[in-house]
């Protein structure tokens, strides 16, 4: 039988980074909104609480029956959670004097307590809450303590219950792993089957049975995602599967060319079209970002239907929706941040049955897929790119003129980031998670070139280091490679005279502007 881990959401924006840390271990777990527990599921092996935005206190706090399953499988409560453990079985949680962020040493653990196997008597973890544990409950044992925090980790001494105040999926937690390897591993039981090799063997397998002989039709992008979707998919039907590559017109300078040349060395069967024109039309005149997006998505509908119309007999609609897209389109806070135009079904319209082959995997589960059936290492390495491609890196309404202008600047920091070798001899494109130039053409700047005053746009380039895009740092690029590629994008770029570095992280910026 099949196992996994149950992660219950409370709103943390670190929920996402639990997931893939249990991933890592090779094993499978699902990640639901706190009120969704599924019943009587015998592959259930364990189950995480996560952390909240709201205080136990709050009217509004979300709260879960933890007689749904503790006392029948292992449970760990991590900040909210292991607040919401000890407050709801006896404890005490009440506002810290001042709140507590950031790193903390955690000290006099319970190295005989097999959450703490294998630690140090002393090790770094990262704490980020309002309020504290001042109390717990009376079945329960201190197991971990910080100098400020007492009761950092505690377990009951009658059920499978584990709770810790800080968080050990992050970073910044030294031995973050090693506890969740103890969790996952040598409490719930896990076999460690979750792995690239088993996930192609069973998902073709799937695919061929929940598919038959019927015919399919995919969307591609170019990216790492659909590409590998499509690869996949090929496997199981081979060319009972038709591809389909919208160009909008905002993609990276000869991408669309480049793309479908890599798609016909993968033996795929890919039909392109050229929308640009569209695209350009309906997005005259617009300026403000979610509207770009929602008008992009849909022209993107249209155009993909009237194109899909004419494969007649096709019953199914395959997407490369990866799991980190579907938690988002489920955000329990109600809150839309940007859309999504690959989440949330289907055209009425179309008729077709929908197929998500990576609905389970996180972006470097798929890339690992995609190692796994031998697709080329620069496909698969592709940083991520926007769907609505760079209309949502120009800020202001969009042009041909402003997209070629942004074509010439991207194409020389992506060129010259691959081009650039380190010390380890990688190239800083495979360093960093995700690189683009943002066009900031509602500003005009100063410049001289020769005798000549100029009064032209700046850009701002933009590089980000990454695990999951959950949370993003800058990228700290060498010096003389950005006076590099400042001088030949202000050289050889029309309509630039200025390039600026973006050194904001994630959060509070975004990766993308819009």
């Amino acid at each position: 039988m099949s196992q996994k881990i149950i992660i219950l959401d409370f709103g943390s924006q670190t929920t996402q980074l639990i997931g893939r840390r249990v991933r890592e271990l090779d094993t499978f777990c699902e990640i639901l909104p706190y009120n969704k527990f599924p019943k009587d599921d015998e592959s259930v092996i364990g189950v995480i609480l996560s952390g909240s935005p709201y205080s136990v206190h709050d009217p509004e706090a979300f709260k879960v029956d933890l007689s749904q399953f503790v006392g029948k499988v292992p449970v760990l409560g991590i900040c909210y959670g292991a607040q919401f453990i000890s407050h709801t079985l006896g404890g005490k949680v009440e506002k810290a004097d001042s709140r507590e962020y950031g790193r903390a040493n955690l000290q006099t653990v319970d190295t005989s307590n097999p959450l703490f196997k294998h630690f140090e008597q002393q090790s770094q973890v990262w704490m980020s809450h309002g309020d504290t544990i001042t109390a717990i409950p009376s079945e329960f044992k201190v197991i971990g303590s910080t100098t400020d925090v007492v009761n950092a980790a505690f377990a009951s001494t009658k059920q499978s219950v584990w709770a810790v105040q800080f968080h050990p999926e992050v970073f910044h937690t030294l031995q973050g792993k090693q506890l969740l390897k103890n969790f996952v591993v040598d409490i719930c039981g896990s076999r460690q089957e979750w792995s690239a090799a088993s996930f192609v063997d069973t998902t073709v397998a799937e695919l061929k049975a929940q598919l038959g002989q019927d015919r399919v039709i995919l969307g591609l992008s170019g990216g790492v995602d659909s590409s590998v979707a499509a690869v996949l998919l090929n496997r199981a039907i081979g060319n009972r599967l038709t591809c389909i590559f919208v160009d909008h017109g905002m993609l990276r300078k000869n991408e669309f060319t480049q793309v479908m040349e890599d798609y016909k060395v993968l033996g795929l069967n890919v039909i392109g079209v050229d929308a640009s024109e569209k695209f350009f039309s309906d997005l005259a005149g617009i300026t403000e970002p979610e509207q770009k997006r929602k008008i992009i998505g849909r022209d993107f509908v249209e155009v993909f239907n009237a194109e899909a119309k004419k494969i007649v007999d096709a019953k199914w609609l395959a997407q490369g929706t990866i799991y980190p897209d579907r938690i988002e389109s489920l955000n329990i806070t109600g809150k839309v941040i940007k859309s999504h135009h690959n989440v949330g079904g289907l055209p009425k319209e179309m008729n077709l049955q929908l197929c998500e082959p990576l609905k389970w995997l996180f972006k470097d589960e798929v890339r690992r897929v995609g190692r796994q059936l031998g697709m080329p290492e620069h496909l698969i390495t592709r940083h991520p790119f926007p769907g609505p491609g760079l209309a949502v890196r120009i800020l202001g309404d969009i042009t041909p003129e402003k997209v070629r202008i942004l074509q010439d600047a991207d194409d020389i920091y992506i060129r010259s980031l691959r081009e650039y070798v380190d010390a380890d001899g990688e190239s800083l494109y495979n360093k960093v998670w995700q690189a683009g130039v943002v066009l900031l053409s509602t500003v005009r700047s100063v410049g001289v070139m020769g005798d000549e005053r100029t009064y032209e746009h700046p850009v701002a380039l933009r590089a980000v280091t990454s695990t999951d895009a959950m949370t993003a740092d800058w990228a700290h690029l060498p010096y003389d490679f950005m006076a590099k590629v400042s001088n030949e994008i202000i050289n050889k770029v029309r309509g630039v005279n200025r390039v600026c570095y973006d050194i904001s992280s994630k959060p509070p910026a975004t990766i993308e502007w819009e």
